[in-house]
């Protein structure tokens, strides 16, 4: 019997074999970028160059978008492109990754978004481990969130910044989807267990549903599934990514719970070395103004003298001395590019500390 196919009445059999065939291609062409990838591998390790280089990343996946005019969407286009660069960073070298333990945290979803599934991943019992992993050359990279769409900065990476060497080398955008989970039923549950920032993200949420349950922070919200199971028998559960629920054999009870529809938190990718300029990128600094009437205000004018445009500044204690501050300040464009070159110049005559953390593509898909 032969089936055929609604558009054209084509046998559907014969469908299948052009598309076996393509696949066969597929194979043979991968088979042939992953010679030529190997290549490239040993190149830069005769030339020392780092194996991950964001700025080509970034003009590949442009350059992906520009040419794409088939069926599939950009972001579909960019997931397959992900997992062929991810391959090809494990040819040229054992890349290893750093990210917030346990397994199926955000941090860790953030770093498989940039990765992908074929390098090896590490996991740090807290951020400061994470960096210093990277800092003593354990591990290649690390990944690290540093703010929140509706909860703003974390804080702890922007202080751990100030004495670490490493510089920011890309950034990731994921957009947080939080879950209810547990492994028993909803009105058993007299504990939540979830990260600060989750319930800071549902607060809304779990004051009109649960208005009665103890919330207990904890380290991570993949920690936090752990707990709902290890104590399912006194009402627990938890908050956090779907995968956490899956890996810890949990029920999903509730989804996308967090209060804004849009919630995205942007995680930095940590390492020894700058980024190349990509013609579209984001600088990260940090300085502290000397303690002179103005001298904020002052700093601040160098960008504004030479029309370089700020799109974040937060301030932490210096930890040094009392009533002193640090400012970490985002920058549109990157550290090379001639007019912020002049602005940080000039921005360096009224400060006791400028920092360059790094300038990387500035991306706007999450």
């Amino acid at each position: 019997m032969r089936i055929l196919c609604q558009s054209g009445g084509v046998p559907l059999n014969e469908i299948r074999k052009k598309i076996d065939a393509l696949d066969n291609k597929l194979i043979d062409l991968l088979a042939e970028r992953a010679e030529l990838v190997h290549e490239v591998g040993v190149i830069k390790k005769k030339e020392n160059l780092q194996i991950y280089a964001p700025e080509r990343e970034a003009s590949l996946l442009q350059r992906l978008t520009d040419i794409n005019g088939g069926r599939l969407p950009d972001k579909s286009v960019h997931a397959i492109y992900r997992e062929i660069m991810s391959c090809a960073l494990a040819l040229e070298d054992d890349l290893k990754i750093a990210y917030l333990a346990p397994e199926g945290t955000w941090t860790h979803q953030a770093a498989i978004k940039k990765f992908g599934h074929s390098v090896e991943y590490t996991a740090g019992s807290n951020f400061a481990e994470v960096f210093d992993m990277v800092a003593r050359r354990k591990c290649d990279y690390g990944v690290v969130p540093i703010e929140n769409s509706t909860e703003g900065a974390v804080s702890h990476t922007l202080d751990l910044f100030v004495d670490s060497p490493l510089h920011i080398c890309a950034q990731i955008l994921l957009r947080i989807d939080h879950c209810l989970m547990a492994g028993i039923e909803r009105k058993e549950i007299k504990t939540i267990y979830s990260h600060p920032q989750a319930f800071g993200q549902s607060k809304n949420w779990l004051l009109r549903e649960f208005p009665e349950v103890d919330l207990v922070e904890v380290s991570s919200t993949a920690k936090a599934a752990e707990l709902a199971k290890e104590f399912a028998a006194d009402g627990a559960a938890a908050i956090g990514p779907a995968l956490a629920a899956e890996l810890n054999g949990l029920s999903i009870l509730e989804t996308s719970i967090q209060d804004s529809a849009t919630n995205t938190t942007r995680f930095l990718v940590i390492g020894e070395k700058f980024c190349p300029q990509t013609g579209k990128d984001r600088t990260s600094i940090l300085f502290s103004v000397r303690d002179r009437p103005g001298s904020l205000v002052k700093a601040l004018q160098s960008f504004d003298h030479l029309n370089v445009n700020m799109s974040k500044i937060e301030s932490r204690p210096s930890k040094q001395r009392d009533w002193e501050y640090i400012f970490y300040v985002d920058l549109a464009g990157h550290c090379e590019d001639e007019l912020v070159s002049q602005a940080l110049e000039e921005l360096d005559t009224h400060c006791s500390m400028v920092k360059i953390l790094g300038s990387y593509p500035d991306i706007s898909e999450s």
